[in-house]
């Protein structure tokens, strides 16, 4: 992120762009310079362009290529407004009048970088409301686990598992009423 000082005293942030430095002079309007870090129309910018932080509406703040790495590609201008190549190699046509930062959003190969810990990764999961580290007992060993044991990757014996059953043997499907593909019901007329 970088806060960006206007000259009345007041501010906002915007994704960074790769290459703006502390003290830059960042432009925003039509008729500015295409240099890495200014906000111009999408109808100012050249063809071939890399641009992130688009917005989608007119002054809706930017909605589009604004995560680590991303950007977009200004591919054409028309009649009707300007093609904009998405991070997801889509293409998509929008106003000439939506604005678009000069460049790529900072930080790329962020996602490049290897877990060194388990706890990083296990943070990571909690943050995003996942499940972690999650245990199979089909991978233990045949004393770990009722499903474990053998070389192949399956129970060897089934899943569901009686309600009444005593603790240990209740793994798998407890009272399970049906634990395979669902069969289509024919309806009678």
């Amino acid at each position: 992120m970088a806060y960006v000082e206007l000259s009345e005293g007041t501010g906002y942030y915007i994704a960074a762009p790769e290459g703006v430095h502390i003290g830059q002079d960042v432009n925003i309007g039509s008729d500015i310079p295409i240099r890495v870090g200014n906000v111009l129309p999408l109808g100012a910018i050249p063809e071939g362009t890399m641009v992130c932080n688009i917005e989608l509406k007119p002054a809706d703040g930017g909605r589009i290529a604004r995560s680590s790495g991303t950007y977009a590609t200004v591919v054409s201008h028309s009649g009707s407004g300007t093609t904009v190549k998405l991070p997801s190699k889509r293409n998509v046509e929008l106003s000439d009048d939506c604005r678009a930062t000069v460049g790529i959003v900072a930080g790329g190969g962020r996602k490049e970088k290897p877990y060194m810990k388990a706890g990083e990764r296990y943070h990571l999961k909690k943050a995003r409301g996942h499940k972690y580290p999650i245990t199979k007992g089909v991978s233990m060993t045949a004393a770990s686990h009722p499903h474990g044991g053998g070389r192949h990757r399956h129970p060897g014996k089934s899943t569901t598992v009686s309600r009444h059953a005593p603790p240990g043997k209740k793994v798998g499907l407890i009272a399970a009423r049906s634990s395979g593909k669902k069969k289509r019901q024919r309806r009678r007329e």
